[in-house]
């Protein structure tokens, strides 16, 4: 929050600053008073454009690119009135300085705007019926044989793997099937997909949504592109003459308004020199040059090596500012919370101060998501699982248009026993709805685990990955309903909340009578449920357990709860503790592939601007690998 509260600030102020700023000089007699002040007029056009890392700070601007499009010709006329009104006459330099930078600023700025039209939904389906796939497939073994001689590292490798397939990740954001194009090869490219390796399908899949993110809420679309590259060119070229006609130009005025003039050209030159080479090396710039018709640049540029060079020397000015890990990877952290962990936390003696303030203000919802919750890391056995396990779905799982046939937890549980699927569907103890099977499971595995019986093998790994998933999904249905499937479920949850709190009032372990842990209590900023400190959890769902034969049809997800442990329970008798672990674990993989499958696309676009979910990796690889089946199956 500390980097996105002042993010959104500037984001959204920059348009009522600058109409301001231009109001100021348009009404006021200070550009009278200072002949400079007029020329500082382009410069607000100019800045309004942003940098080329952000066009839209969410996905709701590109829906509104209209709205900008209006507040960029108000900006424009209104600039130009500056100009027109002030500017004095008489210095031919300082004219032509204002001309170049007054056309160097609506050029950036109404870039901006091209982008966020670019980045809408309806504008990306439109943009796939009308442009041919992209002719990366005559690139694709000469990359294989550069990455043969280490000219190119295996991050490199699936970035540019990813530019070639991008056209797949678009028409899955738009819900658009992928078209058979025996003239781009599309198959053979899937089929080289599906040989990858676990580490390879994840790094392919982060690499897709980040190139998704780019045409979404960076400019892109449009810097990549004859236009955009010429603008980058001609702005650079264009401040540059600005500078030295104004260093040419009659400068009779305050040294204050000449050093402003100075600093505003020098760092307007600066940011244009500097946009000009990121782009030249960014990535994108390779899948330009591959599609290029001007075959003697792309000679020029790729076959000689000189633009992996150029890459590979903004790689390496980036890593000395910035951090070794890539910027395009997801950052594999995971959203955990835990419903008795929660409710029987939140029962202590001395709730934390920042909690009773939040409670006063209306905030309390949002303070307990918030501090009830914690991040943790990603295992790598918990992605070599979940890559297996979307691997076998997407061979027989899915439809021909992509989606998961069966319910949640459906396909796992048939594969180990027909009769148990059809118990605990009878039983209704998989949900009506997705969220509230979410609800029944999650309470269901911690009684599980709880009071399963312990034996020799060592299965805390299995565990570990069961409580992740759990808790991540519990956090998905609090934080973030929207990126689950079905109806949304919070007044269910708030009632078995209570119920769960009603359980903990009678178990409630104070802190009174030692002050160092009374203060700690109070001053706690995030108390999450942390993995490996589950006493206070197994003991409430011992006591939920143990209580069962009291709970009546007016508390059901208990009942419900402890049915799903119980039957897991009889079949740990007969079964072993190591087979319940791993079928518990599908279970809540299938849970979290069909969350991700059938979450509309739309909230996974969304979901881009804050770092993405889980859920979007498994959706694109999903999307991928069963792309791959269906052709090769249709061949």
């Amino acid at each position: 929050m500390l980097l996105r509260v002042p993010l959104w600030l500037a984001y959204h102020l920059a348009d009522t600053i600058g109409i301001y700023a231009i109001g100021v000089l348009s009404l006021s007699s200070a550009p009278r008073e200072h002949r400079l002040m007029p020329f500082w007029a382009p410069f607000l056009l100019l800045h309004r454009g942003g940098p080329d890392s952000i066009a839209a700070y969410a996905l709701h601007d590109n829906q509104l690119w209209m709205r900008h499009l209006q507040v960029f010709l108000v900006k424009v006329l209104a600039a130009t009135y500056v100009l027109y009104k002030y500017l004095p006459r008489d210095d031919t330099f300082l004219v032509l300085a204002s001309f170049l930078m007054w056309v160097v600023g609506i050029g950036k700025y109404a870039e901006k705007v091209v982008a966020m039209r670019s980045g809408n939904m309806s504008s990306i389906r439109r943009s796939l019926k009308n442009q041919p796939l992209a002719t990366h497939h005559h690139f694709h073994h000469w990359d294989q044989g550069l990455l043969k001689k280490k000219t190119i590292d295996d991050e490199e490798a699936h970035l540019r793997r990813a530019h070639f397939m991008f056209h797949i990740c678009k028409r899955a954001t738009v819900d658009s099937w992928l078209e058979k194009d025996p003239e781009h090869n599309t198959l053979e490219m899937l089929k080289a997909l599906r040989k990858e390796d676990s580490k390879g399908m994840w790094a392919f899949a982060e690499m897709e949504l980040s190139l998704l993110y780019d045409i979404l809420y960076t400019k892109a679309a449009v810097i990549h592109t004859w236009p955009g590259y010429f603008i980058r060119v001609g702005s650079s070229i264009a401040i540059g003459a600005s500078f030295l006609l104004f260093h040419f130009s009659d400068k009779d005025d305050e040294k204050v308004d000449v050093g402003i003039t100075y600093t505003l050209l020098a760092g307007a030159f600066l940011m244009e020199v500097a946009s000009l080479l990121n782009a030249i090396g960014s990535s994108w710039a390779y899948a330009f040059l591959c599609t290029t018709r001007w075959s003697w640049l792309r000679y020029a540029s790729l076959c000689t090596g000189r633009w992996d060079r150029l890459r590979q020397i903004a790689k390496n000015i980036k890593g000395s500012i910035g951090s070794n890990r890539s910027g395009r990877r997801w950052s594999g952290e995971l959203g955990q919370y835990n419903m008795l962990h929660y409710c029987s936390r939140r029962e202590r003696a001395y709730k934390p101060l920042l909690g009773r303030v939040a409670a006063m203000l209306g905030f309390e919802e949002w303070w307990n998501r918030k501090h009830y919750s914690e991040i943790v890391g990603i295992s790598d056995g918990l992605k070599q699982r979940l890559f297996e396990y979307v691997h076998m779905l997407t061979e027989t799982g899915l439809n021909s248009q992509g989606v998961i046939r069966k319910s949640w937890g459906q396909d796992a549980l048939e594969r180990e026993d027909k009769g148990l699927y059809e118990r605990i569907k009878n039983g209704r103890n998989l949900g009506v709805e997705f969220q509230e099977g979410v609800i029944i499971w999650h309470i269901g595995t911690d009684i599980f685990l709880a009071t399963r019986s312990r034996d020799t093998v060592d299965v805390a790994d299995l565990v570990k990955d069961i409580r992740t998933l759990s808790n991540y999904m519990m956090f998905l249905l609090v934080d973030h309903p929207k990126m689950l499937p079905g109806l949304a479920q919070n007044m269910l949850y708030r009632r078995t909340c209570q119920n769960l709190s009603d359980r903990c009032k009678n178990h409630d372990h104070p802190t009174t009578g030692n002050v160092c842990k009374m203060l700690k209590e109070i001053l706690r900023l995030r108390d999450g449920p942390s993995i490996t400190e589950v006493n206070h959890i197994n003991e409430l769902a011992t006591t939920i357990h143990k209580e069962r034969p009291k709970y009546s049809h007016s508390i059901p997800r208990l009942c419900y709860a402890n049915e799903v442990a119980q039957e897991l329970l009889d079949r740990e008798k007969g079964k072993g503790s190591i087979a319940v672990l791993r079928l518990l674990l599908d279970v809540w993989m299938d849970f979290l592939v069909y969350a991700a499958n059938r979450c509309s696309r739309e909230s996974h676009a969304k979901k881009l601007s804050s770092g993405s979910e889980l859920t979007s990796v498994i959706w694109i690889m999903t999307d991928f690998l069963n792309q791959e089946a269906y052709a090769r199956h249709k061949d």
